[in-house]
């Protein structure tokens, strides 16, 4: 990695993508999280999308949006660029989000004005065990950092690490969260330390490894 660091991947979350049929006649698409893309269909390429933040539009370039805008940091932000940049009466917004989510943006956006279509692009369910290397990695003391994206992804890692392995093997571990929210569910294990990205975004919290 450019940083210097080798990765150890073990996913917490195991994503469903859901099929998603275009409706109507959106004027934007908005996701907050790159899991909901692989459910967008083709036609709604041609529109412009509003993503939460700069990795998601990545994301959205690659899987074929040919106008993409960054809020860069979180769902506020998403709502403030939305704003800025639709009107309510140039017609609905498909906000296509996970399983759960998304409530508040959409709160947000109607009351403004907007019209918003929320619709369920993935779910996400907890892992039942962490892979095979990311064990023999805690195990064997070479973890030096661990990343968490959400509240749900550290809740189920605790969860499993509590269950199937000790709770101390954590001591020597920076835990890095991307948010309030998350850091609190990381609570219960004895970490080395725990930080928190300066705002909840995967940029800010790979500048904590900085």
């Amino acid at each position: 990695m450019a940083l210097g660091f080798q990765p150890v991947l073990a996913p917490a979350m195991i994503i469903a993508t859901r099929a998603l049929a275009a409706p109507g006649q959106p004027q934007a698409v908005l996701v907050t999280s790159g899991n909901a893309l692989p459910a967008l269909p083709a036609a709604l390429h041609r529109l412009p999308l509003f993503a939460v933040g700069d990795a998601t539009a990545a994301r959205a370039r690659m899987a074929g949006f040919a106008t993409v805008l960054s809020a860069g940091r979180d769902a506020a932000a998403l709502a403030e660029l939305v704003a800025s940049r639709c009107v309510p009466s140039a017609g609905p917004l498909l906000l296509a989000s996970g399983e759960g989510q998304g409530t508040a943006l959409a709160a947000d956006l109607r009351a403004r004005g907007f019209t918003v279509l929320r619709r369920v692009a993935y779910a996400a369910r907890p892992a039942e065990a962490l892979p095979v290397a990311a064990r023999a990695a805690l195990a064997e003391r070479r973890v030096k950092a661990a990343l968490f994206f959400s509240p749900q992804s550290a809740r189920t890692f605790v969860t499993i690490l509590q269950r199937d392995m000790s709770a101390e093997i954590v001591q020597g571990i920076e835990a890095l969260a991307i948010s309030p929210p998350t850091e609190a569910a990381l609570r219960s294990l004895p970490w080395l330390r725990v930080r928190v990205a300066s705002h909840p975004n995967q940029d800010e919290l790979l500048t904590l490894l900085s």
